[in-house]
């Protein structure tokens, strides 16, 4: 994973998700997280950055382990036709798995009896 690979990633995400100030973003210690040109890019979008504590690898384990998983579970066990087929294919894949392991649909006491959608929805028209 490069730099220039991540920078596009996060263009794309602020792009799409449009974030409002006081985002963090949480990395682990990789050097294309570490870069000048990633920091750049963080303050220019005034997103604060959190790193994974050095040498724990208990911080990311879920989503560190989910390349293999997507790869075990899907990639292995597929035969794409093209390249579109398996771009929507993989996007469902994630979402589905996001869906589990997140659920943005179910209600949390912790948040007022909201779901987590709702709650973003919300946050989002009254910072609009």
């Amino acid at each position: 994973m490069s730099t220039e690979l991540v920078l596009q990633v996060l263009a794309n995400a602020i792009d799409v998700q449009q974030p409002i100030e006081n985002l963090i973003l949480h990395t682990d210690l990789g050097s294309q997280y570490t870069s000048e040109a990633f920091e750049k890019a963080l303050k220019e979008a005034k997103i604060q950055q959190s790193f994974s504590r050095k040498g724990c690898p208990y911080d990311n384990t879920c989503i560190d382990s989910f390349p293999a998983i997507l790869k075990k579970e899907e990639v292995y066990q597929t035969t794409y036709m093209d390249f579109e087929t398996a771009r929507l294919a993989l996007f469902s894949y994630i979402e589905s798995w996001i869906e589990s392991w997140y659920n943005r649909r179910r209600i949390h006491g912790a948040i007022n009896y909201l779901t987590p959608q709702q709650l973003e929805d919300w946050c989002r028209k009254e910072a609009a």
